[in-house]
Protein backbone atom coordinates (compact mmCIF):
# COMPACT_ATOMS: atom_id res chain seq x y z
CA UNK A 1 0.00 0.00 0.00
CA UNK A 2 0.87 3.22 -1.26
CA UNK A 3 2.81 5.45 1.58
CA UNK A 4 0.81 9.40 1.40
CA UNK A 5 2.53 12.54 2.39
CA UNK A 6 0.21 12.48 5.42
CA UNK A 7 1.58 9.31 6.65
CA UNK A 8 5.12 9.75 5.98
CA UNK A 9 7.35 10.36 9.62
CA UNK A 10 7.76 13.97 10.62
CA UNK A 11 11.30 14.17 9.78
CA UNK A 12 10.87 12.96 6.58
CA UNK A 13 8.14 15.67 5.83
CA UNK A 14 10.86 18.70 7.22
CA UNK A 15 13.58 17.14 4.96
CA UNK A 16 11.62 17.32 1.87
CA UNK A 17 10.07 21.26 2.74
CA UNK A 18 13.93 22.07 3.64
CA UNK A 19 15.13 20.60 0.43
CA UNK A 20 13.03 22.25 -2.31
CA UNK A 21 13.66 25.76 -1.65
CA UNK A 22 17.33 25.10 -1.53
CA UNK A 23 16.87 23.44 -4.91
CA UNK A 24 14.79 26.65 -6.35
CA UNK A 25 17.67 28.69 -5.03
CA UNK A 26 20.28 26.86 -6.52
CA UNK A 27 18.14 26.81 -9.97
CA UNK A 28 17.96 30.44 -9.76
CA UNK A 29 21.80 31.31 -9.03
CA UNK A 30 23.40 28.52 -11.66
CA UNK A 31 21.40 30.25 -14.67
CA UNK A 32 22.35 33.46 -13.58
CA UNK A 33 26.04 32.93 -12.76
CA UNK A 34 25.90 31.23 -16.10
CA UNK A 35 24.59 34.62 -17.52
CA UNK A 36 27.50 37.20 -15.88
CA UNK A 37 30.24 34.24 -17.25
CA UNK A 38 28.98 34.81 -20.74
CA UNK A 39 28.43 38.80 -19.98
CA UNK A 40 32.06 38.57 -19.06
CA UNK A 41 33.75 36.38 -21.67
CA UNK A 42 31.65 38.91 -24.16
CA UNK A 43 33.11 41.82 -22.48
CA UNK A 44 36.90 40.47 -23.05
CA UNK A 45 36.11 39.45 -26.39
CA UNK A 46 34.81 43.21 -27.19
CA UNK A 47 37.42 44.63 -24.99
CA UNK A 48 40.50 45.06 -28.00
CA UNK A 49 37.66 46.78 -30.08
CA UNK A 50 37.21 48.78 -27.11
CA UNK A 51 40.22 49.85 -26.81
CA UNK A 52 40.72 50.80 -30.69
CA UNK A 53 37.67 52.66 -30.52
CA UNK A 54 38.54 54.72 -27.76
CA UNK A 55 41.93 55.64 -28.58
CA UNK A 56 41.56 56.43 -32.38
CA UNK A 57 38.33 57.01 -32.67
CA UNK A 58 36.34 58.65 -29.07
CA UNK A 59 39.67 60.43 -27.83
CA UNK A 60 39.99 62.14 -31.19
CA UNK A 61 36.54 62.70 -31.13
CA UNK A 62 36.03 64.80 -27.45
CA UNK A 63 39.17 66.22 -28.32
CA UNK A 64 38.32 68.17 -32.06
CA UNK A 65 35.09 68.89 -29.56
CA UNK A 66 36.82 70.70 -27.06
CA UNK A 67 39.47 72.20 -29.63
CA UNK A 68 36.15 73.74 -31.49
CA UNK A 69 36.17 76.12 -29.26
CA UNK A 70 39.31 77.21 -28.68
CA UNK A 71 42.00 79.36 -30.85
CA UNK A 72 44.14 75.77 -31.24
CA UNK A 73 46.51 76.46 -34.07
CA UNK A 74 49.47 74.27 -35.32
CA UNK A 75 51.62 76.53 -33.50
CA UNK A 76 50.57 76.15 -30.03
CA UNK A 77 50.68 71.99 -30.92
CA UNK A 78 53.95 71.95 -27.99
CA UNK A 79 51.41 73.84 -25.28
CA UNK A 80 48.25 72.21 -26.27
CA UNK A 81 47.03 73.91 -22.72
CA UNK A 82 47.77 77.33 -23.48
CA UNK A 83 45.74 78.36 -26.31
CA UNK A 84 42.48 80.30 -25.21
CA UNK A 85 38.55 79.31 -25.00
CA UNK A 86 36.35 81.40 -27.51
CA UNK A 87 33.89 79.58 -26.89
CA UNK A 88 31.05 80.12 -29.95
CA UNK A 89 33.76 82.56 -31.53
CA UNK A 90 34.75 80.40 -33.89
CA UNK A 91 31.43 79.61 -35.10
CA UNK A 92 30.52 82.83 -35.37
CA UNK A 93 33.62 83.63 -37.94
CA UNK A 94 33.06 80.86 -40.08
CA UNK A 95 28.99 81.83 -41.05
CA UNK A 96 31.34 85.39 -40.98
CA UNK A 97 33.54 84.13 -43.49
CA UNK A 98 32.31 84.08 -47.21
CA UNK A 99 34.54 81.28 -48.34
CA UNK A 100 32.90 78.81 -46.09
CA UNK A 101 29.24 80.35 -46.99
CA UNK A 102 30.52 79.54 -50.25
CA UNK A 103 31.61 76.08 -49.69
CA UNK A 104 27.96 75.25 -47.90
CA UNK A 105 25.98 76.45 -51.24
CA UNK A 106 28.02 74.43 -52.82
CA UNK A 107 27.58 71.38 -50.84
CA UNK A 108 23.70 71.96 -50.85
CA UNK A 109 23.32 72.10 -54.76
CA UNK A 110 25.35 68.96 -54.70
CA UNK A 111 23.08 67.23 -52.05
CA UNK A 112 19.62 68.78 -53.79
CA UNK A 113 20.84 67.98 -57.76
CA UNK A 114 22.92 65.07 -57.11
CA UNK A 115 20.35 62.51 -53.88
CA UNK A 116 17.53 62.69 -56.24
CA UNK A 117 19.55 62.04 -59.76
CA UNK A 118 21.42 59.28 -58.46
CA UNK A 119 18.35 57.77 -57.22
CA UNK A 120 16.39 58.34 -60.04
CA UNK A 121 19.11 56.75 -62.22
CA UNK A 122 19.66 53.70 -59.96
CA UNK A 123 16.12 52.76 -58.96
CA UNK A 124 15.35 53.17 -63.51
CA UNK A 125 18.29 50.49 -63.71
CA UNK A 126 17.14 48.39 -61.04
CA UNK A 127 13.88 48.19 -62.74
CA UNK A 128 15.34 47.25 -65.81
CA UNK A 129 17.13 45.17 -64.31
CA UNK A 130 14.74 42.94 -62.35
CA UNK A 131 12.00 42.76 -65.49
CA UNK A 132 13.05 44.08 -68.22
CA UNK A 133 16.24 42.78 -69.06
CA UNK A 134 17.23 38.92 -69.15
CA UNK A 135 19.59 38.55 -70.58
CA UNK A 136 23.30 39.18 -69.79
CA UNK A 137 21.72 40.41 -66.38
CA UNK A 138 25.19 39.85 -64.31
CA UNK A 139 27.01 41.31 -66.90
CA UNK A 140 24.85 44.70 -66.69
CA UNK A 141 24.99 44.27 -62.95
CA UNK A 142 28.69 43.90 -62.80
CA UNK A 143 28.96 46.76 -65.42
CA UNK A 144 27.07 49.20 -63.30
CA UNK A 145 28.94 48.37 -60.32
CA UNK A 146 32.27 48.47 -61.45
CA UNK A 147 32.55 52.21 -61.29
CA UNK A 148 31.91 51.84 -57.26
CA UNK A 149 35.07 49.98 -56.73
CA UNK A 150 37.55 51.64 -59.64
CA UNK A 151 40.21 54.06 -58.10
CA UNK A 152 39.14 57.90 -58.01
CA UNK A 153 42.57 58.30 -59.32
CA UNK A 154 41.40 55.76 -62.47
CA UNK A 155 38.32 57.33 -63.06
CA UNK A 156 39.38 61.19 -62.98
CA UNK A 157 41.98 60.49 -65.75
CA UNK A 158 38.48 59.22 -67.47
CA UNK A 159 36.79 62.04 -66.55
CA UNK A 160 39.42 64.58 -67.67
CA UNK A 161 39.80 63.09 -71.22
CA UNK A 162 35.72 62.95 -71.55
CA UNK A 163 35.79 66.85 -70.09
CA UNK A 164 38.76 68.56 -71.51
CA UNK A 165 38.37 71.01 -74.25
CA UNK A 166 38.78 68.76 -77.11
CA UNK A 167 37.70 65.53 -75.32
CA UNK A 168 35.45 63.06 -76.10
CA UNK A 169 31.95 64.80 -74.98
CA UNK A 170 33.11 68.42 -76.83
CA UNK A 171 33.96 65.96 -80.20
CA UNK A 172 30.10 64.56 -79.71
CA UNK A 173 28.71 67.75 -79.38
CA UNK A 174 30.68 69.13 -82.38
CA UNK A 175 29.31 66.06 -84.65
CA UNK A 176 25.96 68.05 -83.91
CA UNK A 177 26.72 71.36 -84.63
CA UNK A 178 27.46 72.59 -80.82
CA UNK A 179 30.96 73.77 -78.74
CA UNK A 180 30.93 72.62 -75.57
CA UNK A 181 32.34 74.16 -72.83
CA UNK A 182 36.10 74.06 -71.09
CA UNK A 183 33.57 71.59 -68.46
CA UNK A 184 36.73 71.79 -65.55
CA UNK A 185 37.86 75.33 -65.71
CA UNK A 186 33.97 76.69 -66.16
CA UNK A 187 32.20 78.50 -62.71
CA UNK A 188 29.24 77.81 -64.37
CA UNK A 189 29.63 73.87 -65.13
CA UNK A 190 32.32 72.22 -63.62
CA UNK A 191 30.02 71.79 -60.06
CA UNK A 192 27.55 70.11 -62.85
CA UNK A 193 30.23 68.20 -64.08
CA UNK A 194 31.56 66.97 -60.59
CA UNK A 195 27.92 65.96 -59.91
CA UNK A 196 27.21 63.98 -62.93
CA UNK A 197 30.54 61.98 -62.09
CA UNK A 198 29.80 61.16 -58.54
CA UNK A 199 26.17 59.85 -59.70
CA UNK A 200 27.70 57.83 -62.22
CA UNK A 201 30.09 56.56 -59.32
CA UNK A 202 27.84 56.42 -56.30
CA UNK A 203 24.29 54.73 -58.68
CA UNK A 204 25.89 51.22 -58.95
CA UNK A 205 25.80 50.69 -55.01
CA UNK A 206 22.27 52.01 -54.75
CA UNK A 207 20.97 49.80 -57.71
CA UNK A 208 22.61 46.90 -56.18
CA UNK A 209 20.14 47.57 -52.75
CA UNK A 210 16.97 48.70 -55.16
CA UNK A 211 17.31 45.57 -56.87
CA UNK A 212 17.65 43.72 -53.73
CA UNK A 213 14.43 45.05 -52.12
CA UNK A 214 12.48 44.69 -55.47
CA UNK A 215 12.79 41.53 -55.73
CA UNK A 216 11.47 41.13 -52.13
CA UNK A 217 8.06 42.46 -53.50
CA UNK A 218 5.31 39.80 -53.82
CA UNK A 219 4.69 38.80 -57.52
CA UNK A 220 0.76 38.00 -55.92
CA UNK A 221 -0.02 42.05 -55.82
CA UNK A 222 1.40 42.78 -58.85
CA UNK A 223 -0.37 39.72 -60.36
CA UNK A 224 -3.92 40.63 -58.53
CA UNK A 225 -3.13 44.36 -59.93
CA UNK A 226 -3.14 43.06 -63.63
CA UNK A 227 -6.46 41.27 -63.06
CA UNK A 228 -7.53 44.38 -61.84
CA UNK A 229 -6.51 46.50 -64.92
CA UNK A 230 -3.70 48.57 -63.88
CA UNK A 231 -1.13 49.48 -65.71
CA UNK A 232 2.56 49.44 -65.25
CA UNK A 233 2.98 52.70 -63.95
CA UNK A 234 -0.04 52.40 -61.63
CA UNK A 235 1.64 49.23 -60.15
CA UNK A 236 4.79 50.83 -60.10
CA UNK A 237 3.31 53.60 -57.90
CA UNK A 238 0.73 52.03 -55.90
CA UNK A 239 2.49 48.74 -54.93
CA UNK A 240 6.57 49.08 -55.82
CA UNK A 241 7.65 52.43 -54.27
CA UNK A 242 5.49 51.64 -51.36
CA UNK A 243 6.95 48.85 -50.16
CA UNK A 244 10.17 50.16 -51.55
CA UNK A 245 9.93 52.92 -48.49
CA UNK A 246 12.72 50.81 -45.94
CA UNK A 247 15.13 50.56 -48.84
CA UNK A 248 14.45 54.26 -50.20
CA UNK A 249 15.05 55.64 -46.82
CA UNK A 250 18.97 53.56 -46.58
CA UNK A 251 19.48 55.08 -50.06
CA UNK A 252 18.75 58.47 -49.28
CA UNK A 253 20.52 58.34 -45.49
CA UNK A 254 23.59 56.70 -47.41
CA UNK A 255 24.13 59.55 -50.24
CA UNK A 256 23.24 62.54 -47.79
CA UNK A 257 25.91 61.13 -45.54
CA UNK A 258 28.42 60.96 -48.48
CA UNK A 259 27.02 64.21 -50.46
CA UNK A 260 27.92 65.91 -47.50
CA UNK A 261 31.03 64.55 -47.24
CA UNK A 262 31.83 65.30 -50.97
CA UNK A 263 35.50 65.61 -51.42
CA UNK A 264 37.73 63.18 -53.59
CA UNK A 265 36.39 64.08 -56.74
CA UNK A 266 37.02 68.05 -56.06
CA UNK A 267 39.92 67.51 -54.73
CA UNK A 268 41.30 65.66 -57.60
CA UNK A 269 39.66 66.94 -60.69
CA UNK A 270 39.83 70.87 -59.99
CA UNK A 271 41.19 70.98 -56.69
CA UNK A 272 37.98 73.18 -55.31
CA UNK A 273 38.21 75.72 -58.43
CA UNK A 274 37.92 77.73 -60.47
CA UNK A 275 37.13 80.48 -58.33
CA UNK A 276 36.08 78.22 -55.46
CA UNK A 277 32.84 77.06 -57.61
CA UNK A 278 33.42 72.79 -56.47
CA UNK A 279 34.93 74.12 -52.83
CA UNK A 280 32.88 71.98 -50.61
CA UNK A 281 32.79 72.33 -46.83
CA UNK A 282 34.83 69.15 -46.12
CA UNK A 283 37.35 70.66 -48.79
CA UNK A 284 37.38 73.94 -46.94
CA UNK A 285 37.76 71.93 -43.68
CA UNK A 286 40.61 69.99 -45.11
CA UNK A 287 42.37 73.42 -46.14
CA UNK A 288 41.92 74.47 -42.64
CA UNK A 289 43.49 72.12 -40.86
CA UNK A 290 46.32 72.48 -44.00
CA UNK A 291 46.53 76.07 -43.18
CA UNK A 292 47.69 75.18 -39.30
CA UNK A 293 44.00 76.18 -38.03
CA UNK A 294 42.68 73.31 -36.09
CA UNK A 295 40.52 74.44 -34.24
CA UNK A 296 38.27 76.91 -37.08
CA UNK A 297 38.81 73.12 -39.05
CA UNK A 298 37.10 71.59 -35.86
CA UNK A 299 34.28 74.32 -35.79
CA UNK A 300 33.51 73.39 -39.44
CA UNK A 301 33.50 69.70 -39.55
CA UNK A 302 31.25 69.90 -36.61
CA UNK A 303 28.97 72.47 -38.30
CA UNK A 304 29.18 69.61 -41.04
CA UNK A 305 28.17 66.53 -38.72
CA UNK A 306 25.20 68.77 -37.05
CA UNK A 307 23.86 69.30 -41.14
CA UNK A 308 23.96 65.16 -41.85
CA UNK A 309 23.08 64.59 -38.17
CA UNK A 310 19.54 66.87 -39.35
CA UNK A 311 19.18 65.68 -42.73
CA UNK A 312 19.48 62.17 -41.75
CA UNK A 313 16.43 62.50 -39.00
CA UNK A 314 14.40 64.16 -41.44
CA UNK A 315 14.51 61.67 -44.29
CA UNK A 316 13.85 58.94 -41.06
CA UNK A 317 10.52 61.38 -40.83
CA UNK A 318 9.60 61.32 -43.97
CA UNK A 319 10.65 57.94 -45.77
CA UNK A 320 10.20 55.32 -42.45
CA UNK A 321 7.42 52.83 -43.58
CA UNK A 322 3.69 53.79 -42.49
CA UNK A 323 1.87 51.43 -39.85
Amino acid sequence: MATTTADAPAGERRAGRGAGPRKIRRARRGPSAARRRQALAAWLFALPFMLVFAFFMLVPLVSSFVMSFTDFRSTDAQTPFAVDFVGLQQYADLFGDAQFRKSMVNTAIVVVVGIPLTMAVALALAVALNNGITRLRTMFRVGFYTPVVTSIVAVAVVWRFILQPDGLLNTMLGWIGITGPDWLHSTTWALPSLIVMTAWRTMGTLMIIFLAGLQNVPGELHEAAIMDGASPWQRFRRITLPLLRPTLLLGAVMLSVAYLQFFEEAFVMTSGGPLDSTLSVSYFTFNQFGFGKYGYASAASYVLFTVIAALSLLQFRLLRPKD
